[in-house]
């Protein structure tokens, strides 16, 4: 990289170029004007390179003093390989030939040392064009070089790290100009950095964006309002071939105003997109899946459900068959009332298979404002099939405060039923079978569903893992249900945890939103 240099017309330089003959060499040259100059070793050399003039700052400069250094060759300054090298006599013949020598050439200090200088020698000529000596410039460029070089490997550096970093990286001026695009951010909008160094950047987004990102930054620029710098959002991107994608954009500013410069740091979300879309889909296969279970496990109670009222139609219309082939004798009301039963028992066994195909049909996972009331007590009809029978009390305490809450009907009726199953299974060996279900508004603003038992608890070694997949205080259980339970209630943005009470059994509880807290955020 070339160095800053003494411009060519520099006072100093002008100051240098003779207008006079051999005889009076010099004699314009003011010598107070020459040693009055700082910062520079400045001399004057005839033409075999004697210093015959120098100037009294090159005292410090070169640690030298000015007697050693007048009457005595320029060579002194030259490094020793150099000297033996003639380069000395090889720039005064450069620039004589080329009307001026330039280049970083290193000098040699009194005490030994060293510093790499600018070198300006120009050839001093008469008026016949013939060289009578030359004037010579020397500045220490040492510490800029060092500063330079040092910027140009943190430079090199940083270009290492953004041809690398997996994040895009885009930096802006204040007027939204592209200043530096990384090569991430080439392989994500299709673009080189060379097509778009200057372009402005909202040529990467789409509308209405692009025609109004201008105005973001003017607005942010004269009100100094954040409303993406040091935040991060969500945003839209366009790709070169014009289609777009979700990004999540971070912006860092520095420099100061009118000098400042944005930094963009983008991810590209479409695969985390695709993969939660994937994952929501795997979920609610294996959910699905599980009231499949469910239903199988409770095939022989629902089997017997649906055979009361099978049975009671095939009696009723039996009679009715009776009477009009005359072998029996009703009165009109009487067989009025049996065609009445048996419809009312045909409505029965159509609600049963109809909250069956409700619950077990896959349907889209879509939340709704539902009444926590009727949620529960649909659960219930299913999942305490056959529950009376086998001695299992059941109790509802439901609140009139805890409703209604923002749900997906039937994932939440699958939790209740699945947890009220387990309840009742797990009260088979005692004597005392209570089921209790009650409801709360949390001081919160959630809603809190509790499902107790009086069973024999669950195992010690169970405890710490009891909403894991696969594990199971069953014999024969698979241990998911407990698992998608907890999958289906984060995803309702509630909690579940279980407890265990002093006096045995177990007490699963749950929360949800409460629909009236939702309302009131939004």
């Amino acid at each position: 990289m070339p160095l800053v240099g003494i411009p060519k017309a520099s006072p100093v330089t002008a100051s240098l170029e003779p207008r006079c003959t051999v005889d009076g060499f010099g004699q314009d040259l003011t010598r107070s004007a020459l040693r009055a100059v700082t910062g520079y070793v400045v001399s004057t050399l005839d033409r075999n390179g004697v210093i015959i003039e120098i100037n009294d700052d090159a005292q410090a400069i070169l640690r030298r003093p000015l007697s050693s250094l007048l009457g005595n060759p320029h060579d002194l300054l030259y490094p020793l390989d150099e000297r033996a090298a003639g380069q000395p006599i090889a720039d005064r013949e450069m620039a004589s030939r080329d009307g001026k020598l330039e280049r970083d050439a290193w000098r040699v200090r009194g005490d030994g040392t060293e510093f790499l200088a600018q070198l300006t020698i120009d050839p001093l000529l008469d008026e016949d064009g013939r060289v009578l000596g030359f004037g010579c410039i020397e500045r220490d460029i040492t510490h800029e070089v060092s500063v330079r070089t040092s910027f140009e490997a943190r430079e090199q550096h940083l270009r290492s790290i953004l041809a690398t970093v997996p994040d895009a990286m885009i930096v802006i001026d204040e007027k939204g100009r592209i200043t530096s695009f990384s090569a991430a951010a080439e392989r994500l909008f299709g673009f080189l950095e060379q097509e778009l160094l200057g372009a402005n950047i909202s040529c990467l987004m789409p509308e209405p964006d692009r025609s109004r990102h201008d105005q973001y930054i003017a607005h942010y620029l004269s009100t100094g309002e954040r409303r993406i710098i040091g935040i991060g959002r969500i945003v839209v991107g366009q790709r070169r071939d014009g289609t777009t994608f979700p990004m999540e954009l971070s912006v860092g500013e520095a420099g100061e105003q009118g000098s400042r410069v944005f930094t963009g740091f983008i991810r590209d979300l479409s695969a985390k997109e695709r993969d939660e879309l994937e994952i929501k889909t795997l979920q609610a296969e294996l959910v699905h899946v599980s009231r499949i279970s469910a239903m199988g496990t409770m095939a022989s109670t629902l089997a017997h459900e649906l055979n009361q009222p099978l049975t009671a139609i095939a009696n009723y219309l039996e009679t009715v068959r009776d009477v009009l082939d005359g072998q029996s004798s009703l009165p009109p009301d009487k067989l009025r009332d049996a065609v009445s039963e048996a419809a009312e028992e045909a409505l029965r066994a159509g609600n049963i298979v109809r909250r069956l195909r409700d619950f077990v049909g896959r349907g889209e996972v879509e939340k709704t404002i539902e009444g926590l009331r009727e949620l529960i007590e649909e659960a219930a009809k299913l999942a305490l099939l056959g529950a009376r029978e086998r001695g299992v009390r059941s109790f509802f305490t439901l609140d009139p405060a805890a409703s209604p809450v923002l749900v997906d009907r039937i994932q939440i009726q699958q939790v209740l039923v699945n947890l009220m199953r387990n309840a009742v299974e797990a009260m088979v060996d005692v004597s005392r079978r209570e089921l209790r279900v009650s409801t709360r508004l949390t001081p919160g603003g959630f809603v809190e569903v509790s499902i107790a038992d009086s069973g024999t608890g669950i195992a010690p070694e169970i405890w710490p893992r009891l909403f894991d997949a696969f594990v199971s205080g069953k014999a024969d259980g698979m241990g998911l249900g407990l698992s998608i339970c907890r999958t289906i209630i984060e995803a309702h943005g509630g909690r579940i945890w279980a407890e265990q009470p002093p006096d045995g059994g177990t007490i699963f509880l749950f929360t949800l939103i409460h629909a009236r807290t939702e309302d009131t955020d939004d």
